[in-house]
């Protein structure tokens, strides 16, 4: 997995610039002795959580009033209490840039264009306000978009949440059960949506499905429709309690937005499990902790500095989405795209890059492959010299795609392989601005998260494959789930595998680097004769052939011990032969172990993943057995499903 070098190492002006760098001296201050590495500064941050939160606060200059608590029942998890003194809002901390530099910039593929300046955010932020308690809209209501990513989406969370209200949002290419099995546990009162969106250079209607929605949605008292595609008015006046958005907001001028001063752990954000084993769970995260988190993620671990261009590619439906909004709490201007990042061509992100000097470029390991295999080379087409670091998430980042980024997109950049969740809307693992890149490795756990991997007995272990835990309590822990009033939900989801211990369900490896590797999801890993085997790493072998576009892997119960079964997708004109069989075996015995290689290969024209691009291992081994898949819904392409039925090739 690793090499005798890294792939690149910052160099000494990188490093005195990162803002760590600056955090670091101030926690040696704090601490009252020397700091000298990452691993230093991050085993004081989860020996002293209370000092490192509390810096942390001060020296991002968060707005609100702290308390004079930091931590109360640090031990419990759940239960711990982070600044329960203390007051804040999450919006004023976002729109405190004003003037007229660019705060979004906004394309729909090659069919929308827009620049919004910070004044321009304020003003359009401004007048939802005003919208929203015109609706009665208050503290605690839920505030719904089925929205594309796009500046209305932002400006309509910074609007619910200046007031206290819990901002959902799925994107619209969700289903209507989709959204219903979401919207519908948490009672929204206000619906936001489009008149249509771009996808792959199609205008799609999108107002039968809002119809429909609204119409099941009781407890909504508005539809709003965004202008996107021209046909807003049109829209609104085929949905129950439909208006358009520019005609609600017409009667309303700007002035300066309110910001309710609220708790540290008032709800901000409901975000949704994946869902493919059953209805969603709704996910309540707080806007202190959310704030704290995010902040020190952009800042400290991806050194995002005020005037700076953030990027990520995203839907509205996806965590990183709450993610990127964030960035404004650090000055940065948000380059939002919407549509297929295929569309014209897989070039259109780095023309977008180049043109708007993007400085943190944020992506999935699955577009980084598809650039790979599409032969595309952005080093020698692209300029990118503002791009400083490029993130990737979604799926574990395979070796080779370590190697493509320096070797065909970039070579002086700091590549971030980031890992943790919905759960925390934010990162157990990710990068490190300071540290070297090291292949297939993200670089280090993040600052006061206590991340370990134990192996089956709850004892820690290094070098060792084992599950990814965090043994202390963190603010963005979510306040609970909604409908869950004893907790048990939640604790389950959790805290049920290790007493007191949030138990991520990541198969995850310390490096001798201090680096960690994700192997997968724990409850997707295969147990061959009872060994471990993480599908990543299986993945990352056979998806370097070119023969194969991409890989599923499942665990299929077989004469009384489970088999490995791998599904290919491969590339046009490529055949599933005797040979090519071979040489995939060999691949894998060879760049994993024996225990690695499928007792069966399959070929498929095409894999299951869910609506924010990951493939979706369960609901495959559900659909091998026989058993039914609980919610479709959740899945982008749920008729491929029906691929996997019944197959010859896994009777015998």
């Amino acid at each position: 997995m690793t090499t005798a070098q890294p792939l690149w190492t910052p160099d000494a002006e990188r490093i005195a610039r990162a803002p760590v760098t600056a955090f670091r001296r101030r926690a040696e201050q704090k601490a009252g002795r020397s700091l000298p590495s990452y691993a230093d500064l991050h085993r004081w941050s989860i020996e002293d959580r209370e000092a490192f939160w509390s810096l942390l606060w001060d020296f991002c200059e968060v707005r609100g009033e702290k308390g004079a608590r930091v931590l109360v029942d640090g031990d419990r998890m759940p239960g711990a209490s982070f600044f329960p003194d203390a007051r804040l809002n999450f919006a004023e901390n976002l729109l405190r840039q004003q003037g007229g530099g660019d705060a979004l910039v906004f394309q729909g593929e090659d069919k929308v264009a827009r620049r919004l300046s910070w004044d321009d955010l304020h003003a359009l932020v401004s007048r939802l306000q005003q919208l929203f308690r015109s609706l009665g809209v208050k503290a605690g209501d839920r505030v719904a978009g089925m929205m594309p990513n796009m500046p209305e989406a932002v400006a309509a969370t910074l609007a619910a949440s200046s007031i206290g209200a819990v901002w959902s949002s799925c994107s619209p290419d969700f289903g209507e059960q989709g959204v219903l099995d979401r919207f519908g546990q948490i009672e929204p009162v206000v619906l936001i949506a489009p008149d249509g969106y771009w996808y792959n250079g199609k205008a799609l209607d999108f107002r039968a499905k809002v119809a429909a929605v609204a119409a099941k949605l009781p407890s909504l008292r508005k539809v709003l429709v965004v202008d996107y595609l021209g046909a807003a008015d049109a829209a609104a006046a085929e949905i129950p309690g439909g208006v358009s958005l520019h005609s609600a907001l017409a009667e309303f001028d700007t002035r300066p937005v309110e910001f309710d001063s609220l708790p540290f752990s008032h709800p901000l954000f409901i975000l949704y499990s994946s869902g493919t084993t059953g209805v969603p769970k709704c996910i309540v995260h707080s806007a202190g902790g959310t704030l704290l988190q995010h902040l020190k993620e952009h800042r400290l671990q991806a050194g995002i500095e005020d005037g700076d261009h953030l990027f990520y590619f995203t839907t509205c439906g996806w965590m990183m989405w709450n993610w990127l909004v964030s960035g404004l709490a650090s000055g940065a201007t948000l380059l939002l795209y919407d549509g297929s990042p295929f569309y014209p061509d897989g070039n259109v992100l780095f023309d977008f890059a180049d043109r708007e000097g993007m400085t943190h470029f944020g992506t999935s390991a699955k577009f980084i492959d598809s650039v790979r295999k599409a032969g595309l080379r952005p080093i020698e087409t692209h300029d990118l010299s503002t791009v400083r670091t490029i993130s990737s998430t979604g799926s574990p980042l395979s070796p080779e795609c370590f190697r493509f980024v320096y070797e065909g997109i970039k070579s002086d950049v700091h590549l971030a392989s980031i890992s943790g969740g919905t759960d925390i809307v934010s990162c157990f693992v990710l990068g490190v601005p300071t540290e070297p890149v090291w292949i297939g490795e993200i670089q280090g756990p993040g600052l006061g998260m206590a991340v370990e991997v134990w192996d089956e007995e709850g004892k820690p272990v290094r070098r060792e494959k084992g599950e990814l835990v965090c043994t202390k309590a963190f603010p963005s822990m979510p306040v609970g789930f909604w409908n869950d009033p004893n907790g048990r939900k939640y604790h389950a989801a959790y805290f049920d595998r290790f007493p007191n211990i949030w138990c991520h369900g990541d198969f995850a490896e310390w490096t001798e680097h201090g680096g960690i590797v994700i192997y997968g999801r724990s409850d997707a890993t295969l147990n061959p004769g009872g060994v471990r085997i993480g599908t990543a790493e299986i993945y990352n072998q056979v998806e370097q052939m070119p023969e194969i576009l991409e890989a599923l892997c499942v665990g299929q119960d077989f004469d009384g011990d489970v088999r490995v079964v791998l599904f290919v997708r491969l590339a046009p004109g490529v055949a599933l032969d005797d040979d090519l069989e071979k040489r995939i075996r060999t691949k894998i015995r060879t760049g994993a172990s024996p225990r690695h290689v499928p007792a069966r290969i399959v070929a498929v024209t095409d894999i299951p993943r869910t609506k924010s691009g990951k493939i979706t291992e369960l609901a495959v081994r559900e659909v091998i057995h026989g058993r039914p898949v609980k919610n479709k819904e959740a899945l982008a392409n749920p008729e491929a499903l029906d691929l996997y039925r019944d197959l010859p090739q896994l009777q015998a």
